[in-house]
């Protein structure tokens, strides 16, 4: 998120956990809101905040198998490994299409999970034309990432 075109784009990040995309992109002074459905989210997002001497950023409870209508819609939706779960690809589908704006993108960081291909159909079918980007950056040891990036436009 540090290069990433943020322009006056609405940002979410869907399964934020301890927020650091979230926190790039405030420190860029982006229009970002955090949100995930640990109970514990929070809290964590608060002291990460503190840490990095970082003022208050919007943080709305995502629970994408509910309904959420406080958060309304956002231009770009961003997530990292969220797709961990059996139900997930569907849930997941549904939740960006209802918060995604006409004209939006998503980008998804994938470690190539099996669940990954149902939640490309679900956001076909939505809409949204995907560019899939294999993802070599080197980890910590050296060895590279494997990784996808899955980039959804629509509109």
């Amino acid at each position: 998120m540090q290069g990433w075109e943020l322009q006056s784009k609405r940002v979410l990040e869907i399964g934020c956990g301890l927020g650091l995309a979230s926190m790039v992109i405030h420190r860029r002074l982006g229009d970002i809101t955090a949100s995930d459905c640990h109970p514990l989210t929070q809290a964590f997002l608060q002291a990460n905040l503190l840490l990095n001497h970082l003022p208050d950023l919007k943080y709305c409870t995502g629970n994408w198998g509910r309904e959420n209508f406080e958060l309304g819609e956002f231009d770009l939706i961003i997530g990292s490994d969220v797709l961990y779960q059996r139900e997930h690809p569907e849930q997941l589908a549904e939740f960006i299409l209802l918060h995604a704006a006409a004209r939006a993108e998503v980008l998804i960081i994938d470690p190539n999970r099996s669940n990954r291909s149902e939640f490309k159909q679900h956001m076909v079918m939505g809409g949204f034309a995907l560019t899939e980007t294999m993802i070599v950056a080197p980890l910590h040891d050296g060895s590279p990432y494997r990784g996808r990036s899955l980039h959804y436009r629509r509109g």
